[in-house]
This record gives structure tokens, C-alpha cells and sequence, in this order.
């Protein structure tokens, strides 16, 4: 296997991972995740709404075919979260800044991957071709 390959699905194990572990306390209700969205007040629409997204996300990210489809919506997503942490929740949320953290990593595994798959994705596939070379 190439370090290449290797590299790419660390990246996809890592995102669609933490994407999936935090979907056991969206869909039960758990009273941090309820708590969070009730700041935001996007109770509980929000909160199952952001599951259902994320394990869409994390299902395309996984599969070769998709992966661009699923880091532009993970990009998006996190890119959400990301913005409710600095103007609404704070870093530190709860008494730590593991989700804020999460959503940091996240973010960045799917910038790579969009970069990297963004010819897979048939409305953006002109944008790589007429990026500038760097040859």
C-alpha cells in the first residue's frame, strides 16, 4: 500500500470516527448534547437534524466513490459547529473544549480530503482544472 493511500484513510477513518462517536449522545438525548442545542435553540430539530447529517457525511466520506461528496459536507458541517463555538457556546463548553477540538480536527481531515477529491464532484470538477499550476 502506498504512504499515499495510507494517508488518505487515516484521514477518512478519522473524520467519519469521530463524526459517528458523537451520534450516540445526539440521537439518545444525552443531557450534554441537549444542552448544547438548547443554547442554541435548535432543540431537538437541530440536534437529530446535525446526527442524521453527520452519519450521511461519514457514510460518503467512507466510500471511495463519494469521499468528496462526503468531506464537502463534513466541511460544511464542522464549519458550522466551528462558528456556533466562537460566537455562541464558547471554546470550552461544558467545563472542556473536546467538542470545539473535534470539530477543529474534523474540519481539517475534510479540507484535505475536498481538496484532494474535488474532481469527483461533477459541479466543482472545473474548478480543479482551472486552478493555476504550481509547476
Amino acid at each position: 500500500m502506498k504512504a499515499n493511500t495510507i494517508y488518505i484513510w487515516v484521514l477518512r477513518l478519522v473524520a467519519a470516527v469521530i463524526m459517528l462517536q458523537t451520534l450516540y449522545f445526539k440521537f439518545t438525548g444525552h443531557e450534554q448534547s441537549v444542552a448544547l442545542f438548547t443554547q442554541l435553540g435548535m432543540e431537538p430539530w437541530g440536534r437529530i437534524g446535525t446526527g442524521v447529517m453527520e452519519l450521511i457525511a461519514s457514510i460518503l466520506i467512507l466510500y471511495p466513490r463519494t469521499t468528496g461528496w462526503g468531506a464537502a459536507l463534513g466541511l460544511g458541517l464542522m464549519g458550522g459547529a466551528i462558528f456556533f463555538h466562537l460566537t455562541k457556546l464558547g471554546i470550552v463548553f461544558d467545563g472542556d473544549a473536546v467538542l470545539f477540538s473535534y470539530a477543529v480536527i474534523v474540519f481539517a481531515c475534510c479540507l484535505v480530503l475536498f481538496i484532494k477529491y474535488i474532481g469527483t464532484i461533477p459541479i466543482l470538477k472545473n474548478l480543479k482544472n482551472q486552478a493555476p499550476s504550481s509547476k
